[in-house]
């Protein structure tokens, strides 16, 4: 039970914690985890060192870099689905055709896209350690193709820590920020 109140998936499910570098995907995605009782996996773990090596000197991947770190994400996925177990796993998912990519190996796969504007996202980019450089932001926005609304859920990080984990929790198990069930929570979470 989390201070806010209990939320529990009513079934298993995959969800993949998708935007921008520096939205929060890790730190929300293990909190997430933590409150619904779900093992979180940061996708960043499966990049193969060359990537890492070509983020860190401040070089954009290319479709081509990313499909195999895709490929290893979509096993985990597909595995869990096999297995009838839910998943929490980062991913920046950042273009349409890597959502399906990774859709293809769960077609119940649920994405959570964590929306916040450059200038917050820059902020909290300069506050932390990681490998990715904040001068790839740019980039990051150039390639996000934003999801549809029947494409992934959209939560706004714009508000302090403990409440967007509790906006991921209750649109995950299919309730309005009230505590009401709301269809529009409900559709994206079937």
């Amino acid at each position: 039970m989390s201070r806010h109140g209990a939320h529990s998936l009513q079934r298993p499910r995959r969800v993949v914690v998708m935007g921008v570098s520096g939205c929060g995907k890790s730190s929300l995605g293990k909190a997430i985890g933590h409150r619904l009782q779900i093992d979180y996996i940061d996708g960043d773990d499966y990049h193969p060192q060359a990537n890492i090596d070509k983020m860190a000197g401040g070089e954009p991947l290319t479709d081509a870099d990313r499909h195999g770190w895709l490929a290893a994400l979509a096993e985990l996925i597909g595995a869990r689905r096999a297995a009838d177990a839910s998943l929490l796993i980062g991913c920046s998912a950042l273009k349409r055709i890597y959502r399906e990519q990774l859709r293809r190996a769960d077609p119940d796969l649920v994405f959570l896209f964590l929306d916040g504007d450059y200038r917050l996202i820059l902020e909290r980019m300069r506050a932390r350690a990681h490998f990715f450089s904040p001068a790839m932001l740019d980039s990051q926005f150039a390639t996000l193709e934003r999801p549809r609304p029947d494409e992934a859920i959209r939560v706004d990080i714009d508000a302090a820590f403990d409440t967007v984990v509790e906006r991921c929790a209750q649109a995950l198990c299919g309730q309005a920020p009230d505590g009401r069930r709301d269809s529009a929570y409900s559709e994206h979470t079937r």
